[in-house]
């Protein structure tokens, strides 16, 4: 009898639900949640999809990865780094490849082959899908600006072929950092 008693005993004290601090918690939580998600994107991380091919088999058109905007704080992009940027020519588009030449240096290609500074050693470029084809002359790489490949370089626009060949430091965003789409294939993009 007593359990009786005191169940009804507690369900007599409980207190109305006030609705209208419900909803304002509610609306508080998803407020918060907002806030820490735009500060995560706009501080540390970028967001971007693949949207074509020039960059297979690194990353595939329809990717998604996280860019990490803090990489260059201190110093700046290394060769072979793959970096989200603003394009030159129409900077409302982010493009997404792979640094190749740096501030002051001198790109040349020839025959399909990347040489830096006069060298008589092509750069490496075991890691593409397939061998470049072409000459494509010699780039003189400004201070302050970078030269960009795409891995997959008979399919990619990039430095070779734009009007504004070069990205300055300021306009790119971060280090391409992890892919998190598809699902099968999460992990460090390299």
């Amino acid at each position: 009898m007593k359990k009786e008693e005191q169940l009804k005993k507690n369900t007599a004290e409980k207190e109305p639900v006030n609705w209208k601090k419900e909803i304002l918690d509610y609306v508080l939580m998803i407020a918060v949640v907002v806030a820490v998600v735009m500060l995560i994107n706009g501080v540390f991380l970028i967001n971007a999809r693949i949207p074509s091919a020039s960059m297979e088999n690194t990353v595939m058109t329809g990717d998604r990865i996280f860019g990490n905007r803090l990489a260059y704080r201190g110093s700046g992009p290394e060769r072979f780094d793959i970096v989200i940027f603003r394009y030159p020519d129409d900077e409302s588009k982010l493009f997404i490849k792979r640094v190749i030449g740096l501030p002051g240096e001198t790109v040349t290609i020839t025959n399909g082959k990347v040489y830096i500074d006069g060298s008589e050693e092509p750069l490496d470029d075991s890691f593409l899908p397939e061998p470049m084809i072409g000459s494509f002359g010699t780039f003189e790489v400004p201070e302050g600006c970078y030269f960009m490949l795409g891995d997959n370089r008979n399919n990619s626009h990039d430095s070779r072929f734009w009007d504004e060949p070069f990205v300055a430091e300021e306009k790119i965003l971060g280090k391409a950092w992890v892919r998190y789409w598809p699902l099968n294939k999460i992990g460090p993009v390299k």
